[in-house]
This record gives structure tokens, sequence and C-alpha cells, in this order.
């Protein structure tokens, strides 16, 4: 596997499918590596924001697009290619701190939303969340960044999020809207840009309260 490609920024801040294309021999989570035909199509027409390439707005999106495949796809986080691996740790909303392998054995969407009303991250898995998530957003979940406000050694960014509400929440019916999170992270990283912390702030109430406000579907 090689570090760089052709346009001489580091692996970990190119694009996904160029990461992916360039990961020889990993442990992928589901045997093959992902496919984000999809996902591409899904943000070719709803993003709001098209980064000129080489700018710090791509290349961070790049990054955290590239963590987010990783922790996802690659189940031996010691393969993480975005992050210092023995020193790094993802916080949201002030809560509990998780590191790598705790993403890796827990899911994304278990440290990123932790224990609420109609969300209990210690009581679900990496499969349980990513069935359920997958379950809702029927046609992805798309993430892009909005803006940069700080470069590193400390990048803080505005993001969204957002998919169409097509498939139940638990026993909560579809409302078939777009629903959005807007949100902001700060990222410390090292003078090649791999990740040591994250720190993800964004209202987890009002995104729950959308993927209930259909109400309890009679059974």
């Amino acid at each position: 596997m090689t570090s760089k490609v052709p346009n001489n920024l580091p692996l970990w801040l190119q694009e996904r499918d160029t990461v992916i294309e360039h990961s020889a021999n990993v442990q992928w989570r589901y045997q093959t590596p992902p496919d984000y035909t999809r996902s591409k199509e899904n943000l070719a027409k709803e993003s709001v924001c098209n980064h000129l390439e080489g700018s710090l707005e791509a290349i961070v999106q790049n990054l955290v697009r590239t963590f987010e495949m990783e922790a996802s796809f690659k189940s031996n986080h010691q393969e993480w290619l975005s992050v210092v691996k023995d020193k790094f740790r993802v916080i949201t909303n002030g809560g509990k701190e998780f590191t790598a392998a705790d993403v890796s054995i827990q899911g994304t969407y278990n440290t990123f939303m932790g224990d609420s009303e109609h969300y209990t991250a210690s009581q679900e898995t990496f499969e349980s969340s990513a069935k359920l998530f997958q379950t809702t957003f029927p046609q992805g979940f798309p993430w892009e960044l909005l803006e940069v406000y700080s470069g590193p050694p400390k990048v803080a960014f505005k993001w969204r999020h957002w998919g169409h509400f097509r498939g139940a929440y638990k026993d909560f019916a579809p409302t078939g809207e777009t629903v959005e999170i807007i949100g902001v992270s700060i990222a410390h990283v090292t003078d090649d840009l791999k990740i040591i912390s994250l720190e993800h702030y964004f209202d987890n109430n009002l995104f729950l309260q959308k993927l209930t406000s259909g109400g309890k579907i009679n059974t």
C-alpha cells in the first residue's frame, strides 16, 4: 500500500474511493470494500457546497469522510490511516470519551448519539445501530462540510448530515421528510493532518424529535 497518490497529498486526505482503491490487504468488516456509488449520487444532487479541490474545506471534508469510512468498514482500527491510533479520542456534546478501539467495537452511531429517551446507545451494538439507521434512511445518510472556521492544528468546522425519512425508526412511522442535522466539530490534528481528537456538538434531541414525530406505528 502506498501512502501517497499523484497529487502528493497523503492518502487519508484523498477522496474515499481513492483511499479504498489503495487499501490493500485490509480487514473489511463485511469482507469486501464499501461501495459509495449511491452516496456520490446523493451528494451530487443534494449537497449545498462544492468545495474547490485542494482547498482547506475540501481537504478537511475528505479527512472526515475517510475517518467515517474507516470506522464503519475497516474492522481493525490499527489499519485506520486517518487517526493517530494510540492517542485518538472522540467526544460528543461534552459526554463520554471514546478511543479508536471503542469506536471500532461500538460503531460511529453509538459513540455519536449516546443515551437518551429515544435512543439508548448502551443497549445497541455496532450491527443493530447500523441496521436501524439504514432502515430509517434507506436512500442513505450523507455528510458534507459547510464551513471551516480555523485551520490546523485545531480545525473547527460546521457540517450537515441529512437523509430522507422513508423507513420506520424503531416503532415510529416514517414521515417522508428530509431530516437534517447541523453541527460543529473541532479536530485536533498532527502536522500531516491525522486526527488526534474529535469533539462534536449538535442538538441530538432535535434530531430524535424529528424521527419520532410520525407517532407510533399501529401493530
